[in-house]
């Protein structure tokens, strides 16, 4: 991909379970096995993932990444919590608006950026039922507009 981005995985249930009102980039705290078991099989999972602030750190929890296959004992667990590498500012701004307004921090996508395993977080207000049939409906409706002036052409 351009710009030297290689997309390891995408959370679809985010986008479809929650309006997405703010994105941000951060690093991801890993052990040399779990990097070697994304690098290779791009194998971590996002989905029922979320992020949770404790003592001023914000922290990766119910992100799977397989064991890699080589690590033999120096795997680490696989649902273990990872800590994700923000600024201070940047921790407490989610976390104050998280408290305040009654949103969740869920991850969207993780990609290799430049080299280094990078996730990309959303700040999200959940979706109703209502909600998911009308963003399913507009994507029909997309669909179909493009697929007529498609066929004017």
């Amino acid at each position: 991909m351009a710009d030297g981005l290689k997309i390891v995985t995408k959370n679809r249930h985010a986008w479809h379970d929650y309006f997405v009102l703010e994105k941000l980039e951060a690093g991801i705290a890993l052990a040399g096995t779990e990097v070697k078991s994304v690098r290779m099989k791009g194998a971590i999972s996002l989905k029922e993932s979320y992020v949770d602030f404790e003592k001023g750190e914000a922290w990766l929890v119910g992100a799977r990444i397989s064991p890699y296959e080589q690590g033999n004992i120096n795997n680490h667990p696989p649902e273990r919590r990872r800590k994700l590498l923000l600024h201070k500012r940047e921790i407490n701004k989610l976390q104050r608006r998280v408290e305040e307004k009654g949103l969740t921090v869920v991850p969207l996508s993780v990609y290799f950026k430049q080299g280094k395993l990078k996730i990309e977080i959303g700040l999200c207000r959940g979706k109703h039922f209502f909600d998911k049939r009308a963003t399913i409906r507009e994507r029909e409706t997309d669909r179909e507009i493009r697929r007529l002036l498609k066929r004017q052409k």
